[in-house]
């Protein structure tokens, strides 16, 4: 998501952001960059080599189970740590995420 990525740095008063002038440089070369024709050359070269895109809806997936589907905001219990609160299925996040990705 590029407006969460390129989202400022400065903070509040009472709370001021950290490393503002380095995150505003890598907003500009973020949002500098074309995306649209990113997708357009990426589209091109996978119907040359009789490739397929897969777009994929990345709302909520640190929080859905790879195993029965639940999503639920308490089944994210750390940066690390991933456990469902349906079928109590547990293991480290990234792999979690991981598994719905497989094809």
């Amino acid at each position: 998501n590029i407006n969460s990525m390129s989202s400022s740095a400065r903070g509040t008063l009472e709370e001021p952001g950290m490393n503002v002038r380095a995150k505003s440089v890598l907003n500009k070369s973020i949002l500098d960059q074309g995306w649209y024709e990113f997708k357009c050359q990426l589209d091109y070269k996978l119907d040359w080599k009789r490739g397929q895109l897969i777009e994929v809806d990345y709302r909520y997936t640190s929080q859905r189970c790879s195993c029965c589907g639940h999503t639920a905001k308490g089944n994210r219990q750390s940066q690390a740590v991933f456990k469902c609160l349906a079928c109590g299925h547990e293991e480290n996040a990234d792999v979690n995420d991981d598994e719905k990705l497989e094809l």
